[in-house]
């Protein structure tokens, strides 16, 4: 089962929507893709990079951010070819941020709800207030300055309603956890993000059933697959839920 589903996610790597959100430009350059237009940049590349060459490939995307006054992301994976990649990132400059674990389920088996605390309801949202109400949220639960997932949310809701779907459980007015489905066309997954609750709203059930609702929308859509990266946090709820952990992934990323 692991090896088939860490098949199918690799076929999604790389991928370029057949629509191109404003202010984004997606480019390949050789076998990396690399993304402009965000708070910073993004570059991934195929599960085998062939050795001969790649410093010179690493060195010419940092010069190309270095151009743009710009930091960037380089998305590794723990199965990446070759494996010494990371080692080569971090002498070009690059500094790891925390691993993260890649999980993979079927959408259609998340989808039961489990019941919601009291006085918690669960909303689909597009006004840019409420994108902004999230980002505010998300900087109190990870302790820094979020506010640019505000201005992300609204670009992306605004350009591509259909692709996005961004949800907060609110309670007593307060948005208190937030989460968002992130389809991708053409490829059977779609991406579970955010999903972040307040410390003291955690346990009770919010973040299973924001899973359980985006995996609705998700079917829906034709969805088969659901793809989230998980922090220690989240894994083992997930992995209750009936997701697979298919590999690591962790971002290195180069400041100019």
């Amino acid at each position: 089962m692991t090896e088939s589903l860490l098949e199918a996610y690799d076929r999604t790597r790389r991928w370029i929507p057949e629509w191109i959100p404003g202010g984004l430009v997606y480019e390949l350059d050789g076998p990396l893709l690399r993304i402009t237009g965000m708070f910073r940049g993004f570059v991934e590349g195929p599960p085998v990079i062939e050795s001969a060459g790649l410093d010179d490939l690493i060195a010419r995307q940092c010069a190309f951010f270095a151009a743009r006054g710009e930091g960037f992301e380089w998305k590794t994976r723990s199965h990446d070819l070759p494996a010494d990649l990371p080692e080569r990132l971090v002498r070009h400059g690059f500094v790891a941020e925390e691993p993260e674990t890649v999980l993979v389920g079927l959408a259609a088996k998340l989808q039961d709800e489990p019941p919601l605390p009291a006085g918690v309801t669960i909303r689909r949202v597009t006004a840019p207030e409420d994108l902004r109400a999230i980002a505010a949220m998300e900087s109190v639960v990870w302790g820094e300055d979020w506010s640019w997932l505000g201005d992300d949310l609204i670009r992306r809701v605004s350009d591509g309603p259909d692709a996005i779907a961004v949800l907060v459980a609110e309670a007593e007015g307060q948005i208190v956890s937030a989460a968002w489905l992130v389809l991708k066309p053409g490829t059977a997954f779609a991406g579970l993000w955010g999903g972040s609750t307040l410390r003291e709203w955690r346990g009770r059930g919010i973040y299973r059933a924001l899973v359980a609702y985006r995996a609705r929308l998700a079917v829906a859509a034709g969805v088969e697959y659901l793809q989230v990266d998980a922090s220690e946090d989240s894994r083992p709820i997930l992995q209750r839920l009936g997701l697979h952990a298919i590999t690591t992934t962790t971002p290195y990323i180069w400041t100019p």
